[in-house]
């Protein structure tokens, strides 16, 4: 599988990268530990969790995500073969997350860096992300843009903490993530200013149905060397196809959770029969085709997939060979040109 450079940092990456929020929810302990090993197997070393997952997050399964990744590399020996990655959330609803009080501060970042640590079994972390902003912005779908005047930890104090964790050796690069262009520069700024440590990646969503990536970070990420790490790329399975016609896959994510609605409105539906079409007009599996139009987007280091079946991860795996022809490229700029970003 091809591997691509992590920023600045030298560090080399899949462009699959194996993403893990479904494991302690939908997926059990011996199924993530078989998804990492079929992943391994195929050239795939760049792995993405967080300190908050399963998701949906709840108090009961905070961390089991981390946990089940740290019994597998214990188990495995093989921590020098994988990228791990993971994140530190901002301030949030979360009143289970070191008692509520939780930002991006010294506090708050030591101490879940100190607990996914433990959690993982490794004495550090390859890449560790802001998982959101600690100030309100517009993230997460949010459309539009409402300033708010508020408390919140400084970039410069959360930066000068992430640098001293990597000097420490507790992880040895930093990213940022669901940030705005905004954000972004001014980390860049602050650390070619002060001499702090310099972000690698970003990770925010990115997918046919929402390409607003390509609005105002896309430059950011070629000309600043921070490339997208894309989540979502198949819109919640939603580009599979697999949800039209009202269909409700029994155990898929959007059957079990009917909280995410982000990509079910009636312009994405009618955007997503139009990619099926495509992709099924040209021989080739609509998710597949997704997932290849991500992977080759010259600002995307490395799209993350996740699956709930070894069937599934199987065929996300495959679309890292995949290499779309002129003719569907031009078909989904079509597509995107009648209906632009249907989904935020």
């Amino acid at each position: 599988m091809e591997k691509r450079k992590l920023g600045r940092s030298g560090i080399q990456v899949s462009c699959i990268c194996l993403g893990t929020m479904t494991w302690g929810e939908q997926n059990t302990e011996s199924e993530a530990h078989g998804q990492l090993d079929l992943a391994l197997d195929q050239g795939v070393n760049f792995i993405d969790t967080a300190e908050m997952y399963p998701v949906l997050p709840r108090a009961e399964t905070c961390g089991r995500t981390e946990a089940y990744i740290g019994t597998w590399l214990k188990a495995r020996k093989n921590r020098d073969k994988v990228v791990l990655a993971t994140k530190v959330v901002g301030q949030s609803r979360f009143s289970y997350i070191r008692g509520g009080k939780h930002c991006l501060d010294r506090r708050n970042i030591e101490a879940a860096i100190d607990a996914s640590l433990r959690r993982l079994r490794t004495d550090y972390i390859v890449l560790y992300q802001l998982h959101w902003p600690d100030r309100s912005t517009n993230i997460f779908g949010t459309l539009g843009y409402r300033h708010v005047e508020e408390e919140s930890v400084p970039l410069e104090e959360t930066l000068a903490v992430l640098d001293g964790l990597v000097r420490a050796g507790k992880i040895r690069t930093i990213g940022i993530s669901n940030e705005t262009p905004w954000g972004a520069m001014r980390y860049f700024h602050l650390a070619e200013t002060k001499g702090l440590a310099r972000m690698a990646s970003i990770q925010n969503p990115f997918n046919l149905l929402n390409r607003s990536f390509e609005v105002g970070l896309a430059e950011m990420a070629i000309r600043e060397n921070c490339g997208l790490l894309a989540y979502s790329p198949m819109a919640f399975g939603v580009l599979s196809g697999k949800y039209l016609d009202g269909r409700k896959p029994e155990g898929a994510r959007l059957t079990l959770f009917s909280e995410f609605t982000r990509y079910s409105n009636l312009r994405a539906q009618a955007a997503t029969e139009a990619y099926v079409r495509l992709a099924e007009g040209h021989g080739l599996d609509p998710a597949q085709m997704a997932l290849a139009y991500a992977i080759g987007r010259p600002f995307v280091t490395s799209a993350i997939v996740g699956a709930t079946t070894m069937t599934q991860l199987q065929s996300n795996l495959a679309s890292a060979a995949m290499s779309l022809s002129s003719e569907v490229i031009g078909g989904i700029d079509a597509i995107h040109g009648q209906n632009p970003n249907p989904s935020p």
